[in-house]
């Protein structure tokens, strides 16, 4: 099997210092399935091509499992898949990973690439890469479900390496190893930075996992933290639910503003705005405010929410603000209500009491719901390593004991009531995987 990539970047030929790969010199590395081979058809500099043929061992394949003429009379030789990919992550792991220690600017610079793969399952190829920017062409060959496919685009080296690395096996539908846990890591160190925005997450997730649903649950719940990307619909726990655990704490928090008889609603973190797309589908609060500290994470709020195609007497109920949860903002006072969801944990504790004075002092509006993650539930998730959080960027979970000696002090000392909802599935000895308190002044209508 066959992948060419070239690029028209000046000098083409740094692309050999990218992949750490001499164009000068044809290279052979010994992989779980054959012998890979990598060399440069084109070297100059205006356009240089990269080469890696994968040379399949037949016997090698004859090992696993199937019946006799499936195990010698099969594609696995010829076209793209899952041990192209094993090929790639072998020979060019330094590259994927973004690392080069002569261009370190380079490595981190979208460049113009061309990959082809001639033999490939094309019937998904448009729709998973078009929206990672690639343009896609497609030779099809007569009514074979393979094709000569041809990417165009402009990408780091490193994105387009991970793109490949995870989307092949997803196209081909099928892997020639035994998927375990350890895939799920795999996918989202390779997903990092795209997968957990990509229109068909959960279709990328199911296939390249071999559709094993307890790895896909898994995935989907640790790809919903990744990279600031708010869980919308990804966050399930381990068994299936019919909503999904985002949903549900969603679920809540509408109606525990719905209960307080909020209209004028601070998102206090809002992130992407996955909560701020429910705010604004009930006419009942009338002015919605997203604050956020990332200018980043707010550009994309706007525009999951398409705030410029929003009909004006929509547009005109909601407000988005970049402002640091940790510093008084005197424009933030007067709201009915304001939600801080799973936004606690990725405070370091010594901020915690200048949040506790910008939102429940200067801020003060009358109801506070704030959720965060119950670590005893984190046991009960299959994939996730004893002692690991649930996001790289937690800097703590607290139990449910931690939580209410935390929100009882804030109570007590802002003059505050509060009481505690379970959000998803409850475990007799664990609780529920998310804890929500909700605040109440005696400043409330």
């Amino acid at each position: 099997m066959l992948l060419t990539m070239t690029t028209t970047h000046q000098p083409a030929t740094d692309l050999g210092h990218l992949l750490h790969k001499h164009p000068d010199r044809a290279q052979s590395f010994t992989t779980s399935s054959g012998v890979a081979h990598v060399f440069y058809p084109k070297a100059t500099n205006e356009e240089c091509t990269v080469a890696l043929l994968l040379e399949v061992d037949p016997i090698a394949l004859v090992r696993g499992p199937g019946s006799t003429l499936t195990q010698y009379v099969n594609d696995r030789p010829y076209a793209a898949g899952s041990l192209l990919t094993v090929a790639l992550g072998s020979v060019f792991r330094t590259a994927m990973n973004g690392r080069s220690e002569s261009y370190p600017e380079l490595a981190q610079t979208p460049i113009p690439l061309v990959v082809r793969i001639p033999a490939l399952p094309h019937k998904l190829a448009e729709r998973l890469f078009t929206p990672l920017g690639w343009e896609v062409r497609i030779n099809e060959h007569g009514d074979s479900r393979y094709g000569d496919v041809t990417l165009t685009g402009t990408n780091k080296l490193s994105d387009a390496l991970k793109h490949l690395y995870v989307l092949l096996p997803v196209l081909d539908g099928g892997k020639h190893y035994w998927v375990a846990a350890d895939e799920v890591d795999k996918l989202l160190k390779a997903g990092d930075g795209w997968l957990a925005t990509h229109p068909d997450k959960e279709l990328i997730t199911t296939r390249y996992l071999a559709r094993k649903r307890p790895l896909v649950l898994s995935a989907l719940e640790r790809l919903a933290e990744v990279d600031e990307v708010e869980p919308e619909e990804l966050d399930n726990a381990l068994t299936e639910p019919k909503i999904s655990l985002a949903a549900q704490r969603k679920e809540a928090v509408i109606k525990a503003l719905k209960e307080a008889r909020a209209k004028r609603v601070l998102d206090l973190g809002c992130g992407g705005g996955a909560l701020l797309r429910e705010l604004i589908t009930v006419p009942e609060f009338t002015e919605i405010h997203g604050v956020d500290v990332s200018a980043k994470a707010l550009q994309e709020a706007a525009r999951k929410l398409r705030l410029d195609r929003m009909p004006d007497r929509t547009r005109e109920r909601i407000t988005l603000r970049q402002s640091a949860l940790t510093y008084a903002d005197t424009e933030l006072a007067g709201y009915d209500a304001a939600v801080l969801m799973e936004v606690v944990e990725h405070v370091d504790p010594s901020r915690l009491p200048a949040l506790e004075h910008s939102v429940f002092a200067v801020a003060r509006p009358a109801t506070v719901l704030v959720t965060t993650p119950n670590v005893e539930y984190n046991a009960l998730f299959e994939t996730l390593p004893a002692g690991q959080l649930r996001h790289n960027d937690h800097r703590f979970e607290w139990t449910r004991a931690e939580f209410a000696q935390w929100a009882e002090g804030v109570a007590g000392r802002r003059g505050y009531r509060v009481r505690y909802v379970g959000i998803g599935p409850e475990d007799a000895e664990r609780g529920a995987p998310t804890q929500m308190a909700v605040f109440s002044s005696g400043d409330e209508n």
